[in-house]
């Protein structure tokens, strides 16, 4: 979502560090540019002119201009206010004793809001709570059998009311189920419009004065800029929202909801959602978002998703395969449907520092990791242990097996040799590991196992002449 603002922010920082003198004129010209950059993300007017204000007087009041890098400076600087523009951070739902903790999800229609409601559920679970969903967006067609299905894809109880009209009565009905029936959290996922108006406000407002939450966040979809800046607002004045959750943030927006709503409505960002899948919800941490802004990567967000997928017994048999020198493709393909779940590599490429503004650099196609998976399944369990024994006439069989060209399966085993170091980093699942993965040679494995992607996807589009007796014919 923030390529574009990465991109701009980068050749600010770029161009002050390239002068031999840092003056405030210098520092005002980078403040025009930095303004522009903002507000072509759709940032809020008033907050753009508050934030580049601040930096300007952040930055003559640091010494910027006596400092040796002054462009260094700079990043810091502008990464603090975007931190705090964007903060202070408050991830946590606090939970009551005796529960159930009541939760309201609140928002315009196509927001997100049920697709949220079952998100927000598996991440309570996840937190060793036992939450109910409650349709209670009675207004939008199959909007409860939409929160039933993610319910039983979650294995989450709902409670429904098909056919009702009362929101507040089914609200209230829900409530009580769960009081009854020893369920920790209850979240009532409520009835939105395409725009604000009062009947909707109205409904909203007398199920949250039947039901007393203590928490009410507002979803809101990123991609609408501005408007969920606006929306934002309005609830907050009608409901005193505790927070907002972000929908869409993997999309095609330009991220002025993100840097807007904070202080427009002075409610903090709970979570933002990156992805369609239900485990794509994350704790928004403003600190790690700023920094993903300016292409210095969120490293802490990426041992922690790789904390989640690897196991410890699991990454000691890799460590002791790599110490014998046994580790196969098999186990290469451990590893990549593990770098898969941890959202693909090019998130996790977009995590690490300085790879921010490098990504527009890079054909980075995931779904291609399918053919490399074809070609590791059309091997045998022999050449899948030891790969050295694949000799031309192996590779003849594995090409043809796979439906992909022979040139394809040689380069496959080269990035396979070249990535043995990468691998080895990631089975090891801590910080330590890390180090390695974000070392020249880890880099340079990462670099080599997609571009092998690459290849493979331009090579089968790519028509090969070969001539045969004196005719061209194309394949």
């Amino acid at each position: 979502m923030f390529d574009a603002l990465t991109e701009k922010f980068n050749n600010v920082f770029r161009t002050l560090t390239n002068r031999g003198r840092i003056t405030e004129a210098n520092i005002s010209d980078a403040m025009n540019e930095v303004r522009k950059a903002l507000l072509e993300a759709d940032v809020n007017y008033h907050v753009v002119k508050q934030f580049c204000k601040d930096v300007r007087t952040a930055a003559i009041g640091a010494e910027v201009i006596k400092s040796l890098h002054p462009g260094q400076v700079m990043v810091k600087i502008v990464n603090d206010e975007l931190t705090k523009l964007m903060g202070p951070e408050d991830s946590k739902i606090y939970f009551v004793s005796p529960g159930p903790t009541v939760i309201l999800l609140a928002g315009l229609q196509g927001s997100g809001k049920t697709t949220t409601a079952g998100k927000l559920g598996k991440y309570i679970v996840s937190k060793g709570k036992k939450p109910l969903l409650v349709a209670d967006d009675l207004q939008r067609p199959a909007a409860v059998d939409q929160l039933v299905v993610l319910g039983q894809q979650l294995n989450i109880d709902v409670y429904s009311e098909p056919g009702s009209k009362d929101a507040v009565k089914v609200a209230k009905k829900g409530l009580k189920h769960a009081q009854n029936n020893g369920y920790d959290v209850v979240i009532l996922d409520t009835a939105g419009r395409l725009h604000i108006d009062e009947e909707m406000m109205d409904e909203v407002a007398n199920v949250a004065k039947a039901t007393s939450p203590h928490q009410i966040f507002l979803v809101c979809d990123s991609m609408t800029g501005q408007d969920a800046v606006n929306s934002a607002k309005e609830f907050n004045e009608r409901l005193e929202l505790d927070g907002v959750i972000l929908t869409k943030l993997d999309g095609d927006a330009r991220g002025g909801a993100a840097l807007s709503v904070k202080a427009v409505t002075g409610k903090p960002i709970k979570f933002i959602g990156v992805g369609e899948k239900l485990d794509k919800l994350e704790e928004f941490h403003p600190d790690r978002m700023a920094s993903r802004i300016l292409g210095m990567g969120d490293v802490v967000s990426l041992v922690e998703k790789a904390q989640q997928q690897f196991d410890a017994e699991e990454a000691e048999k890799m460590q002791k395969k790599m110490a014998k020198g046994t580790f196969g493709f098999d186990d290469f393909l451990k590893q990549m449907q593990t770098v898969r779940k941890m959202g693909g590599m090019a998130d996790m490429l977009k995590m690490m520092p300085g790879m921010g503004g490098k990504m527009a650099d890079l054909d980075i196609d995931d779904k291609e990791m399918v053919k490399i998976e074809a070609i590791i399944h059309s091997m045998t369990l022999e050449e899948r242990k030891n790969p050295d024994i694949i000799n031309p006439s192996r590779r003849r069989r594995i090409a043809a097996g796979s439906g992909t060209g022979q040139y394809d399966v040689s380069g496959l085993i080269k990035t396979f040799e070249r990535s043995r170091g990468m691998l080895k980093a990631l089975s090891g699942g801590a910080m330590g590991g890390f180090k390695t993965l974000m070392s020249d040679g880890g880099m340079d494995a990462i670099g080599s196992m997609m571009s092998q992607g690459r290849k493979i996807k331009q090579r089968s589009k790519r028509k090969r002449k070969i001539k045969r007796k004196g005719k061209t014919i194309r394949r």
